[in-house]
């Protein structure tokens, strides 16, 4: 409903969800090249998915997906800082849900930080505060709590919801690699739970099934799918199955030719 304490309950778990599947991915991720794009299509669902790396330096990706009654678009900026022992990396950019009904919403991404680098288990932590925002007043912030040394649970969140006239109508805990749960005069709910993920299953990489099916591509998507797509990648495939230096030398070979199309350009 239009303006609802419910629908700014489910925008906070749609929010906080993107981060749950960080815990354990420390090592570097592909860098997409200039240009390259994602495309999900799921009318079984009805939700389709875009997304495409617009600049090179600074990174800049931009991103749109639409379903049943809502849009949501992004573009944003990925800034990072080196403190030795660990990296900080600062989303800069704003991301935006449209319902079909005129409500907007809006909200950021917090701080990501990966420790211990050199020495040490590396691990991932997320922290600063969420402010999500309607265009009707609603608002709700969450703050991301960095893990101390002697915090018994790991990666906790808390927070409230405001209605329109800042009168606090929520609260919200949970942990961001787990769940969310509201409190509001009706009771106690859980707006999100973590998917499991699959039990040592070779090249899973700590991603829920969903996610590993993405990077699949299929003979009859070939004539369809943008030539720019990333799952025409080579090194990613030969990744999957473990030949390493194939992939390697792939990675070399398109970002080499990324390189020169760029300097031809300029």
């Amino acid at each position: 409903k239009k303006g609802s304490l419910e629908r700014m309950m489910f925008v906070c778990g749609f929010a906080v969800s993107g981060y749950s599947n960080t815990e354990g991915r420390t090592r570097k991720p592909f860098n997409p090249l200039l240009g390259e794009t994602f495309e999900y299509l799921s009318p079984e669902k009805g939700f389709r998915f875009f997304s495409e790396k617009v600049v090179h330096h600074p990174t800049i990706l931009a991103a749109v997906a639409e379903g049943r009654g809502w849009k949501w678009d992004t573009a944003g900026e990925l800034k990072s800082k080196f403190w030795g022992r660990s990296v900080e990396v600062i989303p800069v950019g704003t991301l935006t849900l449209k319902f079909h009904d005129g409500e907007v919403i809006t909200y950021n991404k917090v701080t990501t930080l990966v420790n211990n680098i050199i020495i040490g288990k590396m691990k991932i932590e997320h922290s600063g505060p969420m402010k999500i925002e309607s265009t009707l007043g609603v608002k709700a912030k969450i703050k991301f709590k960095e893990t101390g040394i002697l915090d018994r649970a790991p990666h906790l969140l808390k927070g409230y919801i405001q209605d329109r006239d800042g009168n606090k109508v929520a609260t919200l805990r949970g942990q961001w690699s787990k769940d969310l749960m509201v409190e509001h005069q009706g009771g106690e709910e859980c707006v999100w739970k973590h998917t499991m993920k699959p039990e040592g299953e070779p090249g899973s990489r700590n991603l829920p099934k969903f996610t590993m099916t993405l990077n699949e591509l299929f003979e009859d998507e070939r004539a369809t799918i943008c030539p720019t797509d990333t799952r025409l990648r080579p090194d990613q495939h030969f990744l999957e199955v473990g030949q390493y230096s194939k992939a390697n030398d792939e990675k070399l070979r398109v970002e080499q030719k990324q390189r020169a199309a760029r300097k031809a350009a300029e």
